[in-house]
C-alpha cells in the first residue's frame, strides 16, 4: 500500500555518527546543537527568530501567550485542522470562534474571519492546511484594520510561499511541527517563528519555566508562568541533519503535487484546488474534492493507494465546539475532500497510476 504519510530519516551513515557523538558528549539537554539548529532554520526560512520547542503544540501555546490571549478571550480559528490547533486555544482558557472556510481551498475564509470579529477577539489562527497557503494578503489587511495579531499554523506548510517568501515571514507568529511525519522531523519537536525581537526574548523565558538561561539560577527571578517546552540536543542533531537536504526533500512534494494538479484538471468527478495568487503550496498532502468519496477511497485502496480525509473536523469534538457555529462552506468542502500521497516516497510511476485510476472512474 502506498502510504499517505511516511517518515523521512537521513541515511544511517550520515546521522548515526552525529547522534553517537552528541549522546556521549556529556550534554544532551538544550545546548549548542539547539542553538545551531535555530540559526540554520532561520536561514532556511529567510527571516524572523526561531524558538525551537518540543512540539508544534508548545509553539501554539507560547504564540497565544505572546499574543496576549487570556482566559475568557476569543480566538478565531478554523475547524479544518489537526486538533492541537484548537486544543491550544483552550489551554490558555480562551474560547474558539470558528470562521468558515473558502470553498475553493478549504482554508479559513477572510470574509468569514471579518464577520466573526467582536470585542472579545484577541487573536486569529490561520492554518495552511495540507500545505496550501492561506490568503495572506487579505488576512494581513484584516489584521491591520482591527489590530488583531495573526498566528499562522504552518505545521503542514514548511517551504510553502507567498510572493516568493516562505511561511514564517508574513505574520507575527508562525508555528512549525517537526513531528514524525512532517516534511522535516526531529523525531518530535516544533518551532515558533517570531518576527519581533523582544517577543522572541520573552518566548525564550516562557519556554524554560520562566527562567532566563542567560542568568544563574540564584540570579533569576520568575515573573511569569513558564513551561518545560525546550528542544534538546539530540532532537536538534536530527534536525540539523535534516536541514542539509530540506530544499530537495520539500521540492519532491511540490513536484509531485504540481504534476497531479496538471493531470487531474477537468477529470469528471474531480475538483482540484484553486490556489491564491502568488502562492506556492508545499503539498504535505495532495488535496482534491471528489464525488462519492467513500467509493473513491475504496477503489484506491483496492489498487494499493491510501486515500483519506485524515483529519476529523474539529467542531465535531464537544470540547472544541464553544459556539456551535454554522459552517456551510465547510460542510460542503469536507463532504468531498480527500487526500492522496505525494511526498518524497512517491515517484512518477505512482503518480501516473493514481491519475489513471482516477480517470477510469469509481
Amino acid at each position: 500500500m502506498l502510504p499517505l504519510v511516511k517518515t523521512s530519516i537521513p541515511a544511517k551513515e550520515l546521522l548515526m555518527p552525529r547522534l553517537e557523538e552528541i549522546l556521549y558528549s556529556g550534554y544532551i539537554a538544550q545546548g549548542e546543537a539547539v542553538e545551531e539548529f535555530e540559526r540554520k532554520f532561520e536561514q532556511y526560512i529567510g527571516g524572523g527568530n526561531t524558538l525551537s520547542l518540543n512540539s508544534g503544540t508548545a509553539a501554539l501555546h507560547i504564540a497565544l501567550i505572546l499574543a496576549g490571549v487570556k482566559e475568557g478571550d476569543e480566538v478565531i480559528s478554523t475547524a479544518l485542522t489537526a486538533e492541537p490547533t484548537n486544543t491550544s486555544i483552550k489551554s490558555v482558557g480562551a474560547k474558539i470562534r470558528y470562521a468558515d472556510v473558502d470553498i475553493e481551498t478549504g482554508n479559513i475564509s477572510p470574509d468569514s474571519i471579518e464577520k466573526n470579529i467582536n470585542e472579545n477577539t484577541k487573536a486569529i489562527i490561520v492554518v495552511d492546511y495540507a500545505g496550501i497557503p492561506v490568503d495572506v494578503k487579505r488576512i494581513k489587511e484584516i489584521s491591520e484594520k482591527y489590530g488583531i495579531p495573526v498566528i499562522e499554523d504552518a505545521a503542514h506548510a514548511l517551504g510553502a510561499k507567498f510572493n516568493g517568501k516562505k511561511t514564517g515571514n508574513h505574520f507575527p507568529f508562525t508555528i512549525y511541527s517537526f513531528q514524525a511525519i512532517k516534511h522535516l522531523t526531529t523525531i518530535d519537536g516544533g518551532a515558533l517563528q517570531i518576527l519581533d525581537n523582544d517577543l522572541y526574548e520573552k518566548g525564550k523565558i516562557i519556554r524554560w519555566f520562566g527562567l532566563d538561561k542567560k542568568l544563574s539560577r540564584m540570579d533569576n527571578n520568575i515573573t511569569m508562568q513558564g513551561y518545560k517546552y525546550h528542544m534538546n540536543n539530540v532532537n536538534a542533531t536530527v534536525g540539523l541533519a535534516q536541514l542539509e537536504n530540506i530544499e530537495e526533500l520539500v521540492q519532491k512534494y511540490i513536484n509531485n503535487g504540481k504534476y497531479l494538479d496538471e493531470n487531474l484538471k477537468g477529470v469528471q468527478g474531480v475538483e482540484t484546488i484553486k490556489y491564491y495568487p502568488n502562492t506556492e503550496a508545499s503539498y504535505w498532502l495532495y488535496t482534491l474534492k471528489v464525488e462519492n468519496r467513500d467509493r473513491f477511497i475504496k477503489k484506491m485502496a483496492e489498487n494499493g493507494i491510501m486515500a483519506s480525509e485524515l483529519h476529523k473536523r474539529n467542531d465535531l469534538h464537544t470540547f472544541l465546539n464553544d459556539f456551535n457555529s454554522e459552517l456551510p462552506n465547510l460542510d460542503q468542502f469536507y463532504s468531498k475532500m480527500v487526500h492522496l500521497p505525494c511526498g518524497w516516497w512517491v515517484n512518477k510511476e505512482d503518480c501516473d497510476k493514481m491519475i489513471s485510476l482516477i480517470k477510469e472512474g469509481w
